[in-house]
């Protein structure tokens, strides 16, 4: 079976495309940093069918990030790395003249180095793969400016960048990164606090990534609303 690695697992999307992919068979290794709730997803997900390994910790800690990808390699290789963990570096979300440096910081380590990071650890095993994909989850705060959201923004604008330089550099796997668009998850809570605006649910954007993962285009940033779209 297909093994992958989903980064911010117990919860919202990444938690979503775990379970269709468990659905699908496929052998997972979760992280996110809560233990308890990593635990009880673990175990909903295992009674799909695949085998699940939960390893709580934190991507920004390269101990942790070896850990996972060993893990993944236990259960026999390694063919899809979605970095989905991400950190908006202020909650609720502020504007430029307020975000404070060290938010920024956050921010870019967990976004950008620690996805770098664990790219840099799994490529061996990638490469080895017949089908390997590393999925970046982005943002339209990423090519949009909206107000308040710049750090975050910024951050995942470096990450659609080193995705694009990433499959120019390894043109044997799948490299896509994927505006989720909207969604009602704890993240845009913390950003957003308080809007009632009706987002759809992270399951509504699955069938999105699992498109990209049957179709298997060319490397590059898609939108999961366009691809939703094109169905």
């Amino acid at each position: 079976m297909p093994v992958a690695i989903i980064t911010g697992a117990s919860r919202g999307l990444g938690r979503a495309l775990a379970a269709a992919l468990a659905g699908r068979g496929w052998d997972l290794v979760l992280d996110a940093r809560t233990a308890v709730v990593l635990a009880e997803t673990a175990g909903e997900l295992s009674a799909l069918g695949g085998r699940v390994v939960a390893l709580p910790g934190d991507v920004t800690d390269a101990a942790h990030r070896k850990e996972l990808v060993a893990a993944a390699q236990g259960l026999g290789g390694l063919d899809l790395l979605v970095s989905n963990a991400s950190a908006l570096g202020a909650e609720p979300l502020v504007r430029l003249e307020e975000l404070m440096l060290d938010g920024l910081r956050q921010a870019l380590e967990v976004n950008v180095v620690a996805a770098l990071g664990l790219v840099q650890e799994s490529l061996p095993l990638l490469r080895a793969s017949e089908s390997g994909t590393v999925i970046a989850v982005s943002s339209d705060a990423a090519v949009e400016a909206y107000e308040t959201w710049g750090g975050y923004g910024a951050s995942k604008a470096a990450l659609d960048h080193l995705a694009a330089v990433l499959a120019a550099e390894e043109p044997e796997l799948r490299v896509w990164a994927v505006d989720p668009g909207d969604m009602r998850t704890e993240l845009y809570a913390a950003a957003v606090p308080g809007d009632e605006s009706g987002r759809p649910e992270p399951e509504t954007v699955v069938p999105a990534f699992l498109r990209l993962l049957d179709v298997r285009p060319a490397s590059g940033r898609y939108a999961a609303p366009a691809l939703l779209e094109a169905k």
